[in-house]
């Protein structure tokens, strides 16, 4: 947090002892801060919120610089693919693909080529940590899933969503799609996206409206290791821990993003609500021995 309290004071132009009274602190408190000898605590953290907010304090971006910067240092082999982990308590242990089942794309290891696509999935929990990783791509099967329909159906199928048509050739098309494979590279369904797929399981919006929306959006993607073999092929990098001031503000643009999610998604159902099929009527269509 050294770092970052050099920043904030930077950015609004005041000397340590200036920086200090508006604070309440002692100037020699500013000073052990900044030398990286001790850390604001709490109630330090959230004066420093409130100071922040009020002057317009870019701290959401001098994290994501922050990160940036010692992801910039790190050299990789060729084959490696540098990547970002968020995890709520730290790893322990070795890397295996045990995330919850029903996530996007099944039961894995789950890494994202944005530090903040994971940093606001973390941001509620006080132990959070992200990881900058890196991949070896070279020996691995890999599935890379377009944003398309497909991408939609093939969450759909690891969400559970599909149940109702289990054992039909339609079912079992994204059942095989995933089986054997090492790696399921593809978008991230983010605050933003969680809003609008979410719309669609449960009927308000159409394919077609899911299909803009997945352009609109420009979705980064994550790479989900599925099997130990792909796991093994990840190496830590670098482990970031997460102030308490930092996840403030984490939190509100993890907030900010779900609500252009919702305005995105009411949007979209208004322009596209005569085009497509509901996610109930795909699957009522499925026959038992159709597609």
């Amino acid at each position: 947090m050294q770092k970052l309290i050099q920043q904030i004071r930077g950015f609004l132009h005041l000397s340590q002892s200036e920086f200090a009274e508006q604070l309440k602190v002692s100037f020699a408190t500013v000073n052990r801060w900044e030398n990286g000898r001790t850390a604001p605590n709490l109630l330090a953290q959230s004066k420093l919120y409130d100071l922040c907010r009020e002057e317009a304090v870019p701290v959401y971006d001098m994290t994501l610089q922050h990160i940036a910067g010692i992801a910039q240092s790190i050299r990789l082999e060729p084959g490696r693919v540098l990547l970002y982990h968020g995890s709520k308590a730290g790893i322990k242990g070795s890397i295996e693909p045990k995330s919850r089942k029903q996530c996007d794309f099944g039961q894995g290891f789950y890494m994202g080529t944005e530090p903040s696509q994971a940093l606001t999935l973390i941001c509620d929990y006080e132990s959070s940590r992200l990881y900058i990783v890196s991949l070896d791509t070279t020996r691995l099967e890999a599935l890379e899933v377009p944003a398309d329909i497909n991408w939609a159906m093939l969450v759909a199928y690891n969400r559970g969503r599909m149940e109702k048509i289990q054992g039909t050739p339609f079912y079992n098309r994204y059942r095989d799609l995933i089986a054997d494979k090492d790696l399921i590279v593809g978008c991230i369904a983010n605050d933003r996206m969680f809003y609008v797929i979410d719309n669609f399981f449960i009927g308000n919006i159409t394919d077609a409206a899911l299909v803009h929306s997945l352009s609109a959006l420009q979705l980064g993607k994550q790479y989900v290791a599925v099997s130990q073999k792909a796991c093994d092929a990840v190496r830590i990098e670098r482990e970031i821990s997460l102030s308490y001031l930092e996840r403030l503000f984490l939190k509100e643009v993890a907030e900010e993003n779900r609500t252009a999610g919702v305005s995105l998604a009411n949007d979209i159902c208004r322009n596209y609500r005569r085009e497509g099929l509901f996610f109930d009527e795909i699957l009522d269509g499925v026959t038992p021995g159709g597609d």
